[in-house]
């Protein structure tokens, strides 16, 4: 509260001010819902990420992607209902709340290193069994004319 009350023509100076605010923030908010079509912007607002240098607003405010997201969500429960299945309330509240705060570590970089990570050695394993072949490209398809 930045303005100071001395008397009771402050007091009701105020409360015609705090009024017409709340007015105009009514205004404001039926303004964003009167259509579908707003309603729909405003949910798909949401998920858009801020611009680079301002960092307010939206699900995503903190920095996070769509798989740190899911990752908040999923991991407490994956791990409640398959490792921590037979705790009791409290065990599964302090699960939750530090795979909640591990889950700020799995993104969508890190997803995708451990994923570049498979593939480099899934051919070496393919390979050492002899399954795969090399195929070697030269460019020149087998059954065009070389003059």
């Amino acid at each position: 509260m930045d303005t100071v009350i001395y008397n009771i023509s402050d007091l009701r100076d105020e409360i015609e001010r705090l009024k017409v605010s709340k007015k105009v923030q009514e205004e404001a908010i039926a303004h964003r819902f009167k259509s579908p079509l707003a309603i729909f912007h405003t949910a798909t607002s949401l998920f858009k990420r801020p611009p680079k240098g301002n960092q307010a607003g939206g699900i995503f405010s903190g920095g996070e992607d769509i798989v740190s997201l899911l990752s908040r969500f999923l991991l407490p429960m994956l791990l409640n209902k398959t490792v921590f299945r037979s705790s009791n309330f409290i065990i599964k509240t302090i699960v939750g709340l530090l795979s909640q705060q591990a889950s700020g570590f799995i993104n969508e970089q890190s997803l995708v290193a451990l994923w570049d990570k498979i593939k480099t050695t899934i051919p070496h394993v393919t390979s050492s069994k002899g399954k795969s072949k090399k195929v070697v490209d030269y460019g020149i398809p087998p059954d065009s004319e070389t003059y």
